[in-house]
C-alpha cells in the first residue's frame, strides 16, 4: 500500500493549492480535508465542538465528499447520502483505521492530504505517525507577515482566536496572528524530530509561486514518482482536481472556501516584507516578536 502523504502547515500557507497540485500527479489522489486525526473514533467526528463556534459540519464535509468520489465515482446529494450512511457503519471505528481503508482503497495512487487542524496538537500528529509509519510529510513554511496578514483578512482573523493567538495589554486584548504561525511550526518541528529525515522535507511556498516546475518536479523526485514534463504539467492544473470546487449542497466545502472559489494556479513572484517591517495588521507599530524573526530566518526569510 503507497505510504500517504501529508502537507503541514499553519493555515494560509499555500496548502490548498499544493495539495492540489501534488494530488493531480498521475501517480497522486489530493484528497479534501478530511480532519480524521482530529479525534480518536469516526463518531467524535460528528460531536459538536464547543457551544460557540456553532454549526461545525463543514469539518466533516471534506470527508463525506472523499468517499463519495471514492466510492461512487461522483458527488452528488445522492453520493454524499450514501457516505454519511458508510461513515454511520464505521462510527466506532479508529479514525486511523478508516484512513487505512481509504487509502488502501485508492491504491496505488499516493493519498495526499493537508488538514490544517492536525498542526494545532502534537496529539493530533503523533496519531499520523502512529497510523502511518512510513508517510512522507511536506512541511510548508510561509512569511510570517503574508501569513498573518491572510489569515487576519479571513473573518478577521477568526483561525487565530479560535487558537487563543491573543497579546494582552493594560487595557485590552489583541488578536495577533504571529503567535499561531510561531507556535504551530514550533508544534511541526517537534513532531518532525521523530521522523526519519529521508521521509520529510521542508518547502518555502514562496518558491513555489515562483518556478513551480522547478520545485514540483524535486518534490516528485523525493516522493519516487514521475518528474517527466506530462506529469509536471498535470500538477500544473489544480482546478482540475475533482475536489477544487463547492460540492452538493450537502456536502458544500471541505476545503478553504477561496480556494474553491478560484483554485487555478498563477505563477508569480511573492513580494516579501523585511522582518522587521511594521505588521499591517497592528496600530500601534509593533513589528514581530524576536522568536517569530528567529524561526522565519531557520526558514530562510532572513
Amino acid at each position: 500500500m503507497a505510504a500517504p502523504l501529508f502537507l503541514l502547515a499553519p493555515p494560509r500557507s499555500y496548502t490548498s493549492l499544493m495539495n492540489a497540485m501534488i494530488g493531480q500527479h498521475p501517480q497522486a489522489f489530493g484528497l479534501p480535508e478530511l480532519n480524521l486525526f482530529n479525534v480518536q473514533q469516526l463518531k467524535d467526528l460528528w460531536r459538536k465542538v464547543s457551544d460557540e463556534i456553532g454549526d461545525d459540519s463543514n469539518r466533516r464535509q471534506g470527508l463525506l465528499r472523499a468517499v463519495a468520489e471514492i466510492y461512487a465515482g461522483e458527488q452528488s446529494t445522492a453520493t454524499v447520502d450514501m457516505a454519511r450512511h458508510w461513515a454511520a457503519a464505521r462510527q466506532e471505528m479508529p479514525t486511523g483505521e478508516v484512513y487505512r481503508e481509504l487509502v488502501a482503497k485508492i491504491d496505488p495512487l499516493i493519498a495526499v492530504e493537508k488538514s490544517p487542524a492536525y498542526t494545532i496538537s502534537l496529539r493530533r500528529l503523533n496519531r499520523i505517525y502512529e497510523t502511518f509509519p512510513d508517510a512522507r510529510f511536506i512541511h510548508l513554511v510561509r512569511h510570517p507577515i503574508t501569513q498573518c496578514r491572510s489569515v487576519m483578512n479571513l473573518n478577521n482573523g477568526i483561525f487565530a482566536l479560535f487558537v487563543n493567538a491573543l497579546e494582552f495589554t493594560d487595557d485590552r486584548a489583541i488578536i495577533e496572528p504571529q503567535i499561531a504561525w510561531h507556535d504551530i511550526n514550533v508544534n511541526i518541528l517537534n513532531f518532525l524530530e521523530q521522523v526519519p529525515p529521508a521521509q520529510q522535507i521542508r518547502i518555502r511556498g514562496e518558491e513555489i509561486m515562483a518556478d513551480p516546475e522547478k520545485h514540483l518536479a524535486i518534490i516528485c523526485r523525493w516522493l519516487g514518482i514521475r518528474d517527466d514534463a506530462e506529469a509536471i504539467g498535470a500538477m500544473m492544473h489544480p482546478e482540475r482536481s475533482v475536489f477544487a470546487c463547492f460540492g452538493p449542497v450537502n456536502a458544500l466545502f471541505g476545503n478553504d472556501p477561496n480556494f474553491l472559489r478560484g483554485p487555478t494556479f498563477r505563477q508569480h513572484v511573492p513580494k516579501l516584507p523585511r522582518l522587521d517591517d511594521p505588521l499591517p495588521w497592528r496600530d500601534d507599530g509593533r513589528k514581530l516578536y524576536e522568536e517569530v524573526v528567529e524561526l522565519a530566518t531557520l526558514f530562510g526569510y532572513a
